[in-house]
């Protein structure tokens, strides 16, 4: 298996890292923490020392234990507990200030095999779940701030997974995990996690369905988790819109195992490619009020699981495997920069109909600096008047909540000249009436 770049691969990330100033002197988990978001990055305890402790520790304000809190990592004989590595992984972020995300109380796999080749009737399985979470929730009681409660539960149709869990209790196993996380640890956020539900698909609904049950039930979920396991150029354009719908259910959302592999080698053309990717990543995630942050599976490509289960790919992280920035780093750090608004006052802005028919309609605004100073940063505002709804856009970051319509910049547009313009373009669907909007403000 490729477990390394190749020397002049290498050398290429290397000439593609160059950043400005002062993204390249900021820290990656300061300026997350000034767009109101965390920055974080699963890490390997037995690592934690030299050069991958001191980037970890400087440029990620959040870490998760990638194996040491899993069920056959803490608990590998029933009663016996092991908690050497996630001690460590806790200790470090004490002593630097970050966050925890617990990955993961209950999951299918990495189970010890007292739990998935025993025999057990549905109330024994129970206590055995629910003994755990109060064993380790409550062991880091305080010292957690999301857990990733219940890992992966559903199958790629949405369907609910029949693992030892799901075919044992059914779905009641989620909530009372739920229930048993949040009597062991009252402040902590409480995550259902699962991969390829990214974009609004099959899997993705189930699991909408899924949160909007265990809601109306009064189970106690914080938060999904959308692992983001990404291939090079396969960032789900419904990704916003898919975070959104489910922030809409009134809960939390995060990125919590972002990676985007490649074909090795890795080259110019795919680094700069998988720069853009990150940088679509946590554009959406930003553009969602309720996305609570971006965690990274692993900063570092020597760290990274992919090339062990996917032969001849990799090259996934941010950093290589001599702990150099890549130019992902360079598309995070980007997108991340504090954005100055103009004064206000500088700007007009007009808005015209191109095209419509029945149903939908497409529609272009048109911001123009009229200042003597160029823009570094603008937003657009405006009110829906007769129920409209935007459904797609380009050349700007469109959200929607309720009537009221927020753009703003993407990162090739977001500085404007003195008179100079920028125009971008949504489509939107109606009913009735699709008048123009009374006023559209700039800021």
């Amino acid at each position: 298996m490729l477990r390394r770049l190749t020397a002049a691969a290498a050398l290429l990330a290397a000439a593609l890292t160059a950043t400005p100033a002062a993204a390249a002197d900021t820290p990656l988990r300061d300026l997350a923490e000034a767009r109101g978001i965390y920055l974080g990055t699963a890490v390997t305890a037995g690592k934690l020392t030299g050069g991958y402790a001191d980037v970890a520790g400087a440029q990620f304000g959040s870490v998760t234990p990638g194996n040491e809190m899993k069920w056959g990592s803490v608990e590998p004989t029933r009663g016996a507990y092991d908690w050497a590595g996630a001690d460590r992984v806790v200790a470090f972020a004490e002593a630097h200030g970050q966050q925890v995300r617990g990955h993961t109380l209950v999951w299918h796999s990495q189970l010890p095999s007292w739990v998935s080749d025993g025999t057990w009737t549905a109330d024994q399985l129970r206590t055995v779940m629910t003994d755990h979470i109060a064993a380790e929730a409550g062991r880091y009681k305080g010292r957690v701030d999301h857990w990733d409660v219940v890992n992966e539960p559903l199958n790629e149709d949405g369907t609910l997974r029949q693992s030892v869990f799901g075919a044992t209790l059914g779905e009641s196993y989620i909530a009372d995990a739920f229930r048993a996380a949040r009597a062991a640890d009252p402040a902590a956020k409480l995550y259902l996690n699962d991969y390829s539900t990214d974009a609004i698909g099959a899997k993705s609904d189930g699991m909408y369905n899924l949160v909007k049950r265990l809601l109306a039930q009064g189970v106690p979920v914080d938060g999904v988790g959308f692992q983001a396991h990404l291939i090079l150029g396969q960032v789900p354009a419904s990704l916003e819109a898919n975070l959104r719908r489910f922030a809409d259910l009134g809960v939390d959302v995060a990125i919590t195992e972002l990676d985007i592999r490649m074909p090795l080698p890795a080259t110019a053309e795919k680094l700069d490619r998988q720069k853009a990717d990150y940088a679509a990543v946590l554009r959406a995630c930003l553009a969602v009020t309720r996305c609570a942050g971006v965690t990274v599976w692993g900063f570092t490509d020597s760290d990274s699981w992919i090339p062990d289960f996917f032969p001849g790919e990799g090259a996934a992280t941010p950093y290589d495997e001599n702990l150099n920035p890549k130019p992902a780093h360079a598309g995070i750090a980007g997108t991340l920069a504090p954005v100055t608004p103009p004064a206000p006052g500088v700007c007009s802005v007009t808005y015209a109909v191109s095209s419509q028919w029945t149903g939908g309609f497409t529609a272009q605004v048109t911001l123009r600096n009229t200042g003597t100073a160029a823009l570094a940063g603008w937003t657009v505002r405006w009110t829906q008047p007769a129920g409209q709804r935007v459904t797609q856009a380009w050349n700007a970051t469109v959200t929607q909540t309720g009537a009221e319509v927020t753009a703003t910049p993407l990162p090739y547009n977001t500085t404007l000249p003195p008179g100079g313009t920028v125009s971008f373009g949504f489509n939107g669907a109606w009913t009735g009436t699709n008048p123009p909007p009374a006023a559209l403000t700039c800021t």
